[in-house]
């Protein structure tokens, strides 16, 4: 089983299974492919074609898997709000001529 941590793309050989646990809430992406999820505590299958999206909870264990080609998913890390408005704060300084957490300034 893995874990998901971080944002990360695998790939899914035709008929391959693959256990995973959501260590953060996340969303996963269908990129390429057919896919099947299976999540703990939902009685409910999911079929997901690429461009379909999942929310996923925090400690939520699920089982992703293809019938017969393969498919490429990602499993992607919501920005938290510090991180969000530290981009903000960025794009607005760079308007600016100032280059915000590069080490560099504009003087």
């Amino acid at each position: 089983m893995r874990e998901i941590s971080s944002d990360i793309t695998f790939e899914l050989a035709g008929g391959d299974v693959a256990s995973v646990r959501v260590a953060r809430s996340t969303r996963l992406v269908v990129r390429d492919g057919l896919v099947w999820v299976t999540r703990s505590d939902d009685v409910a299958d999911y079929w997901l074609e690429p461009g379909h999206t999942l929310r996923l909870r925090r400690g939520e264990r699920l089982w992703i898997g293809t019938e017969h080609e393969a498919a490429r998913v990602a499993f992607e890390m919501p920005a938290h709000a510090g991180e969000r408005a530290f981009d903000w704060f960025a794009r607005a300084a760079a308007r600016f001529g100032l280059h915000a957490g590069d080490g560099w300034r504009t003087v």
